[in-house]
């Protein structure tokens, strides 16, 4: 394994961090900064390539869940849905001399249609590259000038103040979603109770 680990602290030497370049979401809650794939994978392809490995992927274990729902406005009635796809994900770093190894990568994406997967698979492997080659990304503020013993911890919310809270049918969808099978079991009442209030 000297040449893969050889060529794998070359790369790690010439990709020294990513630029958190790119806006993800909307609103000022909802809003965060990210890296964009094709970056990573612009910075990446070269790297490695430069010292002779490739990187394959080799399996993929998907679940998916949909999730049905009415929604009304002034235009009437139209049936919506959201699609969360979960991929935990394998490849194969293959370097030129033969020698390889696995590696693991982990993504999840939503969408209204058919999307959820392919924004799922782009970020296991646009995180495996990140961490297989411990690649700093944008500023990382709180673990340079705070400790995590300044930072207040959130009050843990039940699932029922969650959806209380809701103030849209999508915003409800979304929450409800979120939830474990059992919690959404629970809730499926108060859920139908809300979406009858928010229409």
């Amino acid at each position: 394994m000297k040449n893969l680990a050889k060529a794998v602290i070359a790369v790690m030497k010439e990709v020294k961090g990513m630029e958190k370049n790119s806006k993800v979401g909307a609103g000022t809650r909802a809003a965060y900064d990210g890296t964009k794939d094709q970056d990573v994978k612009e910075v990446f392809n070269k790297a490695l390539s430069n010292n002779g490995l490739c990187m394959l992927p080799i399996d993929i274990k998907e679940t998916t869940d949909i999730n049905r729902w009415e929604e009304t406005n002034q235009y009437g009635t139209k049936q919506k849905q959201s699609v969360f796809t979960k991929v935990t994900t394998k490849y194969l770093l293959l370097h030129e001399s033969g020698e390889s190894v696995e590696l693991a990568g982990y993504g999840h994406g939503v969408d209204s249609q058919d999307k959820g997967a392919g924004k799922a698979t782009t970020y296991a492997m646009k995180n495996a590259l990140l961490y297989a080659f411990v690649t700093p990304v944008g500023k990382i503020d709180d673990t340079e000038t705070t400790h995590s013993n300044s930072i207040a911890t959130p009050p843990v919310k039940k699932p029922s103040e969650k959806l209380k809270e809701c103030k849209t049918l999508v915003q409800l969808q979304t929450i409800y979603t979120s939830l474990s099978r059992t919690e959404q079991t629970a809730m499926a009442s108060l859920k139908d109770e809300l979406k009858t209030k928010l229409k």
